[in-house]
């Protein structure tokens, strides 16, 4: 049995404003699925397992530096940046009330 249906995918999709496509829900429910089933399995094998014999794993690869040059670059204007609000207030994201704050 799935733990995520299609109508689960397309109401995230909804909250998160994605258009996915009937393809891509059944696509994305079985991914879901398979990565809940995953997590499960995680889980499970923390909660029963003696893994005192098991040696901590703090790194699986070497140690590299994986930093960049921090490199200055121009960043986007007002009008950009709320391209794709889908509220706005003059050059501000209007996002709804939550707290009953005056």
């Amino acid at each position: 049995m799935s733990a995520i249906s299609r109508d689960e995918v397309a109401h995230l999709a909804r909250l998160s404003r994605l258009a996915v496509t009937e393809e891509e829900l059944d696509l994305f429910a079985t991914q879901l699925d398979s990565i809940l089933e995953h997590v499960k399995v995680v889980t499970e094998v923390g909660s029963g397992v003696d893994t005192a014999d098991v040696c901590a794993l703090t790194l699986p690869v070497g140690n590299v530096n994986v930093n960049r040059e921090d490199t200055p670059a121009g960043s986007l204007t007002p009008e950009q940046a709320l391209s794709g609000a889908p509220s706005r207030e003059g050059d501000r994201f209007a996002v709804p009330r939550i707290l009953g704050e005056e």
